[in-house]
């Protein structure tokens, strides 16, 4: 069967790649800001994006749009942005309750208000899973008829999923009819090498994302070359390769200016993912920093997947940091289409199973 779904908040496409590869027909999205509106339309053209902001948008409008009633959707997806919720604004002791988007999980819910789907997938950071307006959500869920077990909330790790990454994540997935199974995690783990072996050194191709070389100082491109290949890290540097900075907290962000290692996954890919000074974003063996096309095939984003530069480079990695890796999606809608195939029709009527 053609499982539909809508993508909240869907960003530059991560969650809708996922949700595509395991099956589902997404047959909307929701998104404001223009140049990741502009990078999902140019991957994901085969339907509606409401290029707004969610607040001020009406499910029921939006439902009347789409033909659809109350209870025909099947997934109803999204991860609200999650900036606040961030360890980076943790660790500097900035409460998640300052931030007016952390209150975004709510509008998500008032699209499952209205649409009633039959499935609800939400994903964030960690943080939000400790956050008393998860709470809320499991209460409205559970309110609404959905099934809330002991495994409905969980923070996992991508790379047991197929992600060459090392980054946790919450998911929450609830349906009308019943628990929905967890997917297997993979007997071993993808590595930087199975994601970005094959790419060829930067600068010989035309991929836009791949062969565009950053122009570093002398003394920055002496320490990288000097940093010991797959795995080495700052702190291997003879003292007078350091940077100032460097020397003056020796035992602050230690992989900072790191090297990747082959044979394990990367560190979680941020929205500094191609700058050595924001993380451990070392090509593992040749002396550069990763280039956008191989943090977003550490992401797991399709080889040709685009990404819009309007707004610079930096922009793009942002949006590539700050993506949910389409694989980590797909195993587990895989497991919804499964549960949905199982209620006999797509009408939600149970089949005695």
């Amino acid at each position: 069967m053609n499982f539909t779904a809508i993508d909240l908040f869907c960003g530059a496409g991560g969650l809708t790649c996922g949700l595509k590869k395991a099956g589902f027909k997404v047959i909307a999205g929701v998104e404001l800001e223009a140049v990741a509106a502009r990078t999902y339309k140019a991957n994901h053209a085969d339907h509606i994006l409401y290029e707004a902001d969610i607040r001020m948008l009406s499910p029921l409008k939006i439902m009347g749009e789409l033909q659809l009633k109350p209870g025909e959707l099947d997934l109803l997806a999204g991860c609200p942005p999650c900036q606040g919720f961030s360890s980076h604004r943790t660790r500097n002791k900035c409460t998640s309750v300052d931030d007016i988007r952390n209150d975004l999980i709510f509008d998500l819910m008032r699209f499952v208000r209205v649409f009633r789907p039959k499935t609800v997938m939400i994903e964030n950071v960690p943080a939000l899973a400790r956050d008393k307006r998860i709470t809320k959500v499991i209460e409205e869920l559970n309110n609404l008829g959905y099934m809330i077990g002991e495994k409905t909330l969980q923070v996992k790790d991508t790379a047991c999923y197929g992600v060459p990454q090392r980054r946790k994540r919450m998911i929450l997935i609830a349906s009308k009819f019943g628990y929905i199974d967890e997917p297997t995690k993979i007997p071993s783990i993808k590595t930087v090498k199975d994601a970005i072996a094959e790419y060829h050194v930067p600068g010989v191709g035309d991929d836009v994302l791949h062969d565009f070389i950053p122009s570093r100082t002398d003394k920055i491109k002496a320490m990288i070359k000097n940093i010991p290949k797959n795995g080495g890290s700052r702190s291997d540097l003879p003292k007078e390769l350091w940077l100032n900075c460097h020397l003056k907290n020796p035992d602050g962000y230690k992989d900072v200016y790191g090297r990747m290692s082959w044979d394990k996954v990367s560190p979680t890919i941020t929205g500094g993912c191609t700058n050595p000074s924001k993380g451990r974003f070392l090509h593992p063996e040749q002396d550069r920093a990763i280039t956008l096309r191989e943090a977003a095939a550490l992401q797991t984003f399709p080889k040709n997947y685009v990404f819009s530069l309007d707004k610079g480079r930096g922009f793009a990695a942002l949006m590539i940091g700050n993506a949910l890796p389409p694989a980590f999606i797909r195993a587990h809608a895989i497991k919804i289409i499964e549960h949905l195939n199982r209620l006999g029709n797509k009408n939600g009527e149970q089949e005695n199973v």
